[in-house]
């Protein structure tokens, strides 16, 4: 079984989005939105009003080693039902 949710985004312009009730997490390639609202809803006991995804593309690097591949990834933008929030995001 895939790992849906595999780790919170944590940056400064998703940090003012948290703000709107909107929390960003990288999540499985293959995974669809209703597999990702479940796993949002029975892993953090919250209600979810609706999830956007975005798809990041691959990118060439160079390093000391010549080109190098960056992965594709995928990130759900997760928007929360009025007065509920994601204590993993609420500072350190």
């Amino acid at each position: 079984m895939k790992q849906i949710i595999k780790s919170p985004l944590i940056t400064e312009k998703n940090t003012n989005l948290s703000e709107a009730g909107v929390y960003v997490f990288e999540v499985h390639r293959e995974a669809t939105k209703p597999e990702i609202k479940k796993a949002i809803e029975t892993g953090f006991s919250v209600k979810v009003q609706g999830i956007r995804t975005a798809v990041c593309r691959s990118d060439m690097k160079y390093n000391k080693f010549g080109l190098s591949k960056i992965r594709r990834w995928k990130k759900a933008y997760v928007k929360l039902a009025a007065g509920q929030k994601i204590s993993l995001f609420e500072g350190a």
